[in-house]
């Protein structure tokens, strides 16, 4: 390892030697003699094709840029401030605006650093030849691309040469370890990309695409742009392609087809170099594709019309970046009057000449798209020692085989042509930053000079013998207001505060296109998009995203390693939008609202009194209490009447009772819940019913026991008197109150709304029920007891089934629970039925509340209508029989079931009432 230094320096020296080979029959340099003198990298040239190192040349970032340093040089030279009493020379070399040539020419600038064994070396006649010695170059001017500067400093470190560049913006050239002695006076791309970022998110854009030059300038300014999107977040890159160095318009065309194959893409990053720009804009409209792009280019774009020109229809709307500049006001004066007569330092002034207006000055000239003469007179010879004559312009045939000595030159005769008026002129976008690097180094100089040689103008000794290493610490604090009034500085790395100004190019009053600047970048984006203007007179904003926003009440399923592509999809059910990205179910108690962007209660219903559900069990439990009204009335006013005595006036009314509470229930049911009313629907809901078959069972047990004691024996069997059936029916309700009196204590009773009753697949429609703390569990159990006591009843009446048909007691009462037992199996299978169902309150309540009006109207019309009938309408069948007694009544019973005789024998209801209202219970 120890050997690579040697290596390099071997073949760095191999390289000088060729350099230099060349520079004697091919020069292609400026050289300015000065005290101290700086080197100048500019691309006068375009990059060759064919193997050509070189191609046409670059008016505006060649020779506008070089021109600017020559202005530098003068005004600081002529500046008694400034460096007093030093001259500041230059060597500017041509880069070709490609990275090895660059290298190949940098090389000059070392020469003077390198001690060359010339002991070896004789002349023809003997003597040591006499070397003339280069100049020592103490800084580097440039370069302008970033690629070219990344190269060109790898060899300038080495030797410790200061190096600032005027317009290399790539992040790497940012890292101090690896370009220790490179400096620039433009940001670096960081910065620029952190702006474009900045524009992306303004503009609503997350799905863009980047296209970047073949080298550091592109890839790294894409990578920057790439890595800070990372970082804010919200950026897809859809495409990332590059430009090859050897680009061919098939090239173009395929990265034109790759960026349609996003067209949502349509916002597109461009690093690039100019002759890249045109390639793209040239392939768009090519591919008919003019408008669709929204171009946001780099500083490399900025405000130069060589990218765009002939292709401005393609170019419009395109956000450009450049870094903050002025118009020196100064140069355009220096450079508007510049000649062919006054600028013979700049060799390659007279082709510039050519192409700015387009003529040519000699028959032999490479421009060869035109024809026309340039107003030239002749060629001069400006000092002694031209080895030729000179010629004339129709004599000379080859140029290049005029050889000057050392310290002559040919010049031109000066033409009629001016810069400006018979051309079109404009300042470049990098000429400011040109001077204002010179400006840095010569601030550097003048500080080093001022404390190494506090007692002496001019160079001194220690200053001559300080090294690159000493200059570039005076470099890096320098502080200083540049050409258009910004201050000068440079952080620790060796770059510029970010300050950039926002063009777009788009069409003016005049309907012609111009750049307009609309903004501009200082830590913070500040743009004026109301100023915008966009393809095809579009309004608004165009978009370039991948996935258009969700509507609300959508949630984004993102697409697998795309975070900025995205499906949507609805928040179904009882789901709201939580997010962007997920629903959320809402509480138990709320339902999305119309948007689905948030929850609201769920609307409250109960059974109202006007809904059909209701309207029909009231209406029949309003009768049915009438009808009980009308029949308790009219057994009160014939309360001694054979017939209500005979039907047993005690039970009848506890019966009626219970018969009119069943329709009371109805009421109950229907009302407002609150704790009053359901504590009133715990007490009634089967009292009413347990009254009624309780009086009912204690009924048929009594005619049961009364026939059956008949059978064996003639004394009456015990407890069938009026006082014992209260007690017995008492006693059997008194079950059904304790039962209702443990449930009060275990479960108090509450009203509760239930939302998962009507909670339908619609949302819209979901309902929370207001209902009594009664599950249908406890419904049931509370009827249950009634419901023995109507199966016993039932079975009692079966049993009772063959009692005289004159009997009047038994067979009403085994119609009724025949019925009323039919009621009550239909009523089962239809309220468990229901119980999943969305109208569940309604249909359960009103088949309860029906079932119970039913069974009381079935017990009302069998068992006391048909008395209330013949004490109304048949007052004289409500007369007193004889008594018989016990034994008699049932051995009359007994001979008359067996003798079978017709009813229509006697009088309707005749033996009906006689067998009962006859029996002495104590006989």
């Amino acid at each position: 390892m120890a050997c690579f230094p040697w290596r390099v320096f071997w073949i760095i020296q191999a390289l000088v030697d060729v350099t230099l080979s060349q520079e004697i029959y091919a020069p292609h340099s400026i050289r300015i003699e000065g005290d101290l003198t700086l080197g100048g990298l500019f691309p006068v040239h375009a990059r060759g094709v064919s193997g050509e190192p070189c191609g046409d040349i670059k008016k505006e970032n060649g020779i506008h840029r070089l021109e600017a340093m020559l202005y530098a040089l003068d005004q600081i030279n002529s500046d008694d401030e400034l460096l007093p009493n030093i001259t500041l020379g230059a060597r500017v070399l041509d880069t070709c605006s490609r990275d090895t040539y660059a290298l190949e020419q940098s090389l000059t600038f070392v020469q003077a650093l390198i001690q060359k064994d010339t002991s070896d070396v004789r002349c023809t006649n003997g003597e040591p030849p006499v070397f003339v010695k280069p100049e020592k170059v103490v800084g580097v001017i440039g370069a302008s691309a970033s690629s070219v500067s990344i190269m060109v400093a790898n060899i300038l470190r080495l030797f410790q040469i200061p190096q600032i560049s005027y317009a290399s913006t790539a992040p790497e050239l940012s890292d101090d370890r690896r370009y220790d002695f490179f400096s620039r006076v433009v940001p670096p791309d960081s910065f620029q990309a952190q702006a474009m970022v900045d524009i992306v998110k303004l503009m609503g854009w997350n799905y863009v695409s980047t296209v970047a030059s073949e080298g550091s300038y592109g890839e790294k300014g894409v990578e920057a742009f790439m890595q800070i999107s990372r970082e804010a977040g919200g950026i897809c890159i859809a495409q990332s392609l590059k430009i090859p160095h050897d680009h061919k318009q098939a090239d173009f065309d395929k990265i034109i087809r790759q960026l349609l194959e996003t067209r949502h893409a349509r916002a597109v990053i461009i690093f690039a170099y100019d002759e890249d720009i045109r390639g793209i804009l040239n392939a768009s409209k090519r591919a008919d594709q003019v408008g669709h792009f929204l171009w946001i280019g780099s500083d490399s774009w900025g405000a130069k019309n060589s990218p765009i020109q002939g292709l401005e229809d393609a170019a419009i709307g395109a956000v450009t970046i450049l870094p903050k500049r002025a118009t020196i006001e100064g140069f355009d004066q220096y450079f508007t009057s510049r000649t062919l007569e006054n600028n013979r330092r700049n060799v390659w002034f007279a082709e510039f000449w050519e192409e700015n207006f387009n003529c040519k000055l000699m028959s032999s000239s490479k421009k060869e798209d035109t024809s026309r003469k340039c107003t030239v007179f002749g060629l001069f010879n400006r000092g002694p020692g031209l080895r030729h004559q000179a010629p004339t312009p129709s004599t000379l045939q080859h140029p290049q085989d005029i050889i000057c000595s050392r310290g002559y030159d040919l010049g031109w005769a000066e033409g009629q042509e001016r810069i400006g008026t018979d051309s079109k002129y404009e300042q470049e976008g990098k000429v400011q930053f040109v001077i204002d690097a010179v400006y840095a180094m010569a601030h550097a100089l003048h500080n080093m000079q001022k404390d190494l040689c506090p007692d002496q103008s001019g160079v001194c000794g220690e200053m001559e013998h300080a090294g690159g290493k000493k200059l570039l610490k005076y470099i890096r604090s320098v502080n200083f207001n540049g050409s258009a009034g910004t201050s000068v500085t440079f952080n620790r790395n060796g770059d510029a505060p970010g300050r950039y100004d926002l063009f777009q190019y788009q069409m003016n009053i005049n309907n012609t296109p111009g750049y307009k600047v609309i903004g501009q970048w200082i830590e913070t984006l500040q743009l004026r998009i109301n100023e915008m203007q966009w393809p095809n007179s579009e309004m608004k904003i165009p978009s370039s995203v991948c996935s258009l926003p969700c509507k609300t009440g959508q949630r984004k399923k993102m697409v697998k390693g795309m975070p900025c592509c995205w499906h949507c999809e609805p928040c179904d059910g009882y789901q709201y939008q939580f997010d962007e990205t997920s629903c959320k179910l809402c509480a138990y108690n709320m339902h999305p609202n119309a948007n689905r962007t948030g929850c609201q209660p769920i609307p409250i219903v109960k059974l109202e009194w006007h809904s059909p559900w209701a309207v029909i069990p009231v209406f029949l439990a309003m009768l049915g209490i009438i009808a009980t009204t009308i029949v308790m009335a009219t057994f009160i006013r014939y309360n001694d009447t054979p017939i209500v005595r005979a039907s047993g006036r005690e039970l009848s009314y506890v019966l009626l009772t219970g018969i009119f509470l069943c329709y009371i229930i109805t009421f109950v049911m229907i009302a407002t819940p609150d704790i009053a009313v359901c504590s009133f629907r715990r007490i009634f809901l089967g009292l009413g019913m347990c009254i009624s078959y309780a009086a009912l069972l204690t009924k048929t047990n009594r005619i049961y026991r009364i026939f059956e004691e008949g059978k064996t024996s003639v004394t009456p069997p015990k407890l069938i008197s009026p006082t014992s059936q209260l007690a017995i029916t008492s006693s059997l309700i008194s079950v059904q109150l304790l039962g209702v009196l443990i449930w009060f204590g275990v479960d108090p009773p509450n009203t509760i709304i239930d939302y998962d009753e009507q909670k339908t697949i619609n949302p819209d429609k979901a309902r929370g029920v207001l209902k009594c703390d009664i599950t249908d569990l406890q419904i049931i159990c509370s009827l249950g007891y009634s419901i023995l006591l109507m199966v016993t009843c039932t079975i009692y009446a079966i049993k009772t089934r063959g009692v005289p048909e004159n009997f009047n007691e038994a067979k009403p009462i085994g119609f009724t629970m025949y019925t009323t037992c039919i009621v009550w199996l239909a009523f089962i299978p239809i309220f468990f039925g229901t119980a999943q169902s969305a109208e569940k309150l309604y249909i359960q309540t009103t088949t309860l509340t029906i079932s119970m009006n039913l069974s009381a109207s079935v017990a009302l019309g069998m068992l006391y209508m048909p008395k209330v009938y013949v004490i109304i309408f048949h007052p004289e069948l409500n007369v007193q029989k004889r008594k018989r007694s016990f034994k008699a009544v049932v051995t009359a019973a007994t001979m008359s079931s067996r003798l079978s005789h017709k009813p229509s024998d006697r009088p309707n209801g005749e033996a009906k009432t006689e067998l009962c209202e006859n029996v002495d219970p104590n006989s």
